[in-house]
């Protein structure tokens, strides 16, 4: 079963239940940001990276530790292009399941992974979005005491369950308004289709007057 219709409603009333998360930018902005959740990966972070700049565009990845470690080249080539680097914990663990010293191990030893393969010092990545999204009200504290700053999402086309990229491009357009923070993914669920879907979707989003910036504009 595909989730992706209720994403829209889901996303609105956690919006207001957790208004210090960052949920979008300014509605009033065509200011948008594409993110890459789950790489960095051997094959479909290059590809992105291809497309990405073929349309000079500047984009938000959230890491596993475990994959910046397996591929840091592939981590430091993303970095030196520069796009935003953003924390998505050490293995793909749903937060609340950790214990707060398993959580807190998590995202050090991906700030460390990072600092190895691109000499980002760990308070130069201090955004975290959760994987699958799931947090608690205990998750956002933890996060406040320890510095970081919750990154979420307003447009989740579900593409890692491979529905098709035009299925895919379609509910982003569909969802898409000012300060959308739209989520893909480059990692093994979904990275196959990931580069042919940008290379459909950017020109589209242009073409209405979008404008791409990282999530560390979108705080701003």
């Amino acid at each position: 079963m595909q989730f992706a219709p209720l994403f829209p409603i889901v996303y609105r009333i956690l919006q207001l239940s957790f208004p210090h998360c960052l949920w979008n930018g300014d509605s009033n902005s065509k200011a948008i940001a594409l993110t890459f959740d789950d790489g960095p990966h051997p094959q479909y972070t290059p590809q992105v990276l291809t497309v990405l700049e073929r349309y000079n565009i500047t984009a938000s990845f959230f890491w596993l530790g475990a994959c910046v470690n397996r591929s840091p080249h592939i981590a430091k080539a993303v970095k030196d292009r520069g796009h935003w680097i953003g924390l998505h914990g050490y293995e793909h663990h749903s937060f609340p399941t950790l214990s707060s010293t398993q959580l807190k191990q998590s995202l050090e030893k991906t700030q460390v992974a990072i600092y190895n393969a691109c000499e980002l010092e760990p308070e130069q990545v201090r955004d975290v979005r959760p994987p699958n999204g799931f947090f608690t009200p205990k998750t956002l504290k933890l996060f406040q005491q320890w510095n970081y700053r919750p990154v979420m999402w307003s447009v989740v086309p579900e593409d890692w369950v491979r529905p098709g990229v035009s299925v895919v491009v379609k509910r982003v357009l569909e969802q898409v308004t000012g300060g959308s923070l739209i989520v893909l993914h480059d990692g093994v669920c979904g990275g196959q289709d990931v580069a042919e879907t940008i290379k459909i979707l950017i020109p589209q989003l242009l073409k209405q007057g979008y404008q791409f910036v990282t999530v560390d504009q979108l705080w701003r």
